[in-house]
């Protein structure tokens, strides 16, 4: 096979998603690396090395390169997307793909230039920018080439990104550096508050996976978990009961954040466009678009139905994959890096 290799990557903050033409999602893996503290030797990446979380010794760290959906180490995040490339391409050096790389709306062209780097010292042969709520539209199967309104709240691991689209571009949105990684401190903060008991961020990305509610009217049932953490009166181990009511209590400021955002969006968006969000609804991507009943509070706050999209977890690398495609026309919402050279 000699042809063009065409590559979507969801380079987030939680995890990363590559998508190939032809084939679809091909890998899913935590954006995280380990490496030797003394000698900076790569160890371990993606989901061997997200295990290590919390448990490595102290000569050996488990790093999350990116933060708030853009790049926060350059050298760890190029050594990550080097071995997912080399996973989902092999090792020929003839096949350097194409790749598009999914940024959130609001970051910076430093931000977007990093990553463009980032992703040609990876193996790129050309690289292309798209900004995460078109990727999500796009993913969800959403018709955006048309001169009519689609609005969409894509909720990720580090940023939340809500947009009004139309004609294949973005005409307002807003992007928060508020999403799962808040969750998951918010409900670290709430148990060592409420139960003194400290526990780390994998216990509480279970308890958000598990139980974790945003409208507590909606809940069929109280349903509960137990976790384990360090007492810090005692400083020993210690069992707590944790219910789905509580993590409403534990996540309510941040979710409360995003439904502002919402509102925000909504009261800039053009009435035109404002109609048509009413008639075809808004459309939640992302792993938080998970959390139970959060659609069903932002319909109750704004009035407007509100849908979860099919797969929302892959939303955004389906529709990094699919963009390739449609190139020209979503030139406004396409960044590219070739020979050194930005485009926009």
């Amino acid at each position: 096979m000699f042809g063009t290799l065409d590559i979507g990557i969801d380079l987030g903050t939680a995890n990363v998603y590559i998508y190939i033409k032809g084939k679809g999602i091909v890998l899913k893996e935590p954006s995280v690396v380990a490496i030797e503290e003394n000698t900076k030797r790569v160890l371990a990446v993606g989901s061997e090395a997200r295990r290590m979380i919390g448990r490595t010794p102290g000569t050996i760290k488990a790093i999350r390169p990116m933060k708030d959906g853009v790049i926060a180490d350059y050298n760890i995040t190029e050594t990550m997307l080097k071995n997912f490339i080399s996973k989902v391409c092999g090792r020929q050096t003839f096949m350097r793909p194409r790749v598009m790389v999914c940024v959130p709306s609001g970051v910076t062209g430093v931000e977007k230039r990093a990553v463009l780097e980032a992703a040609m010292a990876a193996g790129a042969k050309k690289t292309y920018l798209i900004e995460e709520p078109v990727a999500a539209a796009l993913g969800a199967g959403l018709v955006i080439s048309e001169p009519a309104g689609n609005m969409v709240i894509d909720i990720g691991g580090g940023t939340t990104d809500i947009a009004v689209l139309s004609l294949g571009g973005i005409v307002v949105s807003k992007s928060l550096r508020i999403a799962g990684d808040k969750f998951d401190d918010a409900i670290i903060r709430y148990i060592r508050k409420e139960y003194n008991l400290m526990i780390g961020e994998r216990t509480a990305e279970e308890i958000k996976m598990q139980i974790g509610t945003a409208y507590p009217k909606g809940l069929e049932e109280n349903k509960t978990i137990e976790i384990r953490g360090r007492d810090l009166v005692k400083g020993l181990p210690k069992n707590v009961t944790i219910s789905a009511r509580e993590t409403y209590d534990a996540l309510s400021e941040p979710i409360h954040l995003i439904v502002s955002g919402v509102k925000e969006v909504l009261e800039v968006t053009p009435p035109e466009l404002a109609s048509d969000v009413m008639d075809r609804g808004i459309v939640m991507t992302g792993g938080g678009a998970l959390l139970n009943g959060f659609n069903q509070l932002i319909s109750e706050i704004t009035g407007i139905p509100v849908h979860v999209a099919e797969d929302p977890l892959a939303c955004v690398a389906l529709g990094t994959g699919q963009a390739i495609e449609f190139i020209d026309k979503l030139q406004s919402s396409i960044f590219s890096l070739t020979n050194n050279t930005q485009q926009v």
